[in-house]
């Protein structure tokens, strides 16, 4: 009777764990062809939510950010009780004085913008009007969706498994936890955004230490393969794709090997946001049991754990609420400053001559127009392709764009996100990060470029 019981539970909880799971692969993970263009299912719906809010979506998102910030005020003067007794609203609101002051700021952008009062270095469709009406309409619909279906790949059991499976490659080539498989996965076919989310979910629950998040959040959070078609067809060579994407993704992933091994990175603790008695480990499988076996009683055991769709839709509207307000604002406020100071400064054309010797070195055709591009890719990754479309040199076009895509960290999405979340990077350490990654891509850039050209 016993033995029954056991079996029927085990059916039960292999059942819970893989249909769920199944789904949450198929929506974050299996490209699809939608309107001739290579996604994945949550694009489509994210895309469908745009269509059908069209022009609404600035002002949804300005009341969004707004509400954020009087929800700061009201944490910070009356603390009302609801706040103090609810630990989600109190985390969520009850930010820090930097944070409050990237609120009122990006409230500000945000209603500035909308109306087009004030400067029109604020709202001109470069700076705050490329954030509020092209950028956080996207945000929106992604995390609408990806926060709503993000608990199908956190859990179910998924994680588990791949995270024993995987953690004899990720361990020794990347110093990561096999888990952290699925974040890179869910951003190289979905998108970055996606990625620092996963990452950022999984720190605050105590499954990667402060190093760890900060290392796949900056290395792994990869640009998507369809926004990387929009990059290279900017620069008026789509018809390079595929040795485009293989030069990016030999790139990528060379940086992703060496940027963790030196500072900022590699001096980040190996402790976690939350200390728990069961800390989670897949490095170290027991007696008699292979990584497949192991994972799979992992994943059952967690599946066992699930309290049924309540609990599933009530964590997956905390993402979305958390995504939406605590970082919307960031990125609305971080992201005009350095559009601003993209677009009406010189700061990063400087900052771009101490490449020019380096490019010139490389034989990289019109290497001073190449050089204004690299570091400008701070401010927002589509800069670069924009500023690099005039250059007259094809070869010099490829290099430009796919150095833009492997720089990653991006001021107005990725950086602006990662600030916003609580993985553990400052403003500071995402531009050194950023010089990095220009550093290692580059020369394996330019090498891929002159063997093809």
């Amino acid at each position: 009777m016993e033995q029954a019981l056991q079996n029927k539970r085990s059916k039960k909880n292999f059942l819970i764990f893989f249909l769920p799971s199944l789904l949450g692969i198929f929506l974050f993970m299996v490209p699809i062809s939608y309107n001739d263009q290579i996604t994945i299912p949550i694009a489509v719906l994210a895309g469908w939510v745009q269509d059908l809010l069209g022009s609404y979506l600035p002002q949804i998102m300005t009341v969004i950010i707004v509400v954020t910030l009087l929800g700061t005020v009201l944490a910070k003067t009356i603390r009302p009780d609801i706040m103090n007794r609810n630990q989600f609203l109190k985390t969520l609101f009850d930010v820090p004085l930097i944070w409050f002051i990237a609120r009122i700021l990006g409230a500000i952008f945000a209603i500035l913008v909308l109306f087009q009062w004030g400067p029109e270095a604020i709202w001109s469709e470069y700076t705050g009007g490329l954030l509020l009406n092209d950028l956080l309409p996207v945000l929106f619909a992604v995390f609408l969706f990806a926060g709503l279906f993000l608990p199908l790949l956190l859990n179910f059991g998924l994680l588990e498994l791949f995270g024993t499976l995987l953690t004899k490659v990720m361990r020794p080539v990347f110093k990561l936890p096999g888990r952290s498989s699925i974040d890179c996965i869910a951003s190289w076919l979905g998108d970055g955004t996606i990625g620092v989310l996963l990452t950022s979910k999984q720190y605050e629950e105590g499954f990667y230490t402060k190093r760890e998040a900060a290392v796949i959040g900056t290395s792994f959070s990869v640009v998507s393969i369809t926004f990387s078609l929009v990059v290279i067809s900017q620069v008026g060579l789509g018809h390079m794709f595929v040795p485009f994407y293989l030069t990016v993704t030999v790139a990528g992933f060379l940086a992703a090997i060496v940027i963790p091994r030196i500072p900022p990175l590699s001096r980040k603790p190996d402790t976690y946001y939350i200390e728990k008695s069961d800390q989670y480990t897949e490095d170290k499988l027991p007696p008699g049991y292979s990584s497949f076996s192991w994972g799979m009683t992992q994943a059952l055991e967690k599946a066992g754990k699930s309290r049924g769709l309540r609990d599933f839709f009530t964590s997956g509207v905390k993402n979305i609420l958390d995504m939406w307000m605590g970082v919307a604002p960031i990125v609305m406020a971080l992201g005009t400053l350095a559009l601003i100071v993209a677009e009406y400064t010189p700061l990063f054309q400087w900052l771009g001559m101490p490449f020019i010797p380096l490019l010139e070195l490389m034989q990289v055709p019109e290497a001073r127009a190449a050089s204004e591009t690299l570091v400008v890719g701070f401010a927002d990754m589509f800069l670069p392709s924009v500023i690099g479309a005039g250059i007259e040199s094809e070869m010099t076009r490829f290099i430009v764009a796919s150095v833009s895509v492997t720089q990653l960290i991006y001021m107005s999405e990725v950086g602006g996100l990662l600030l916003g979340s609580k993985i553990p990077v400052s403003f500071l350490e995402l531009f050194i990060i950023f010089l990095q990654r220009t550093l290692v891509t580059l020369p394996i850039v330019v090498l891929a470029a002159h063997m093809i050209f």
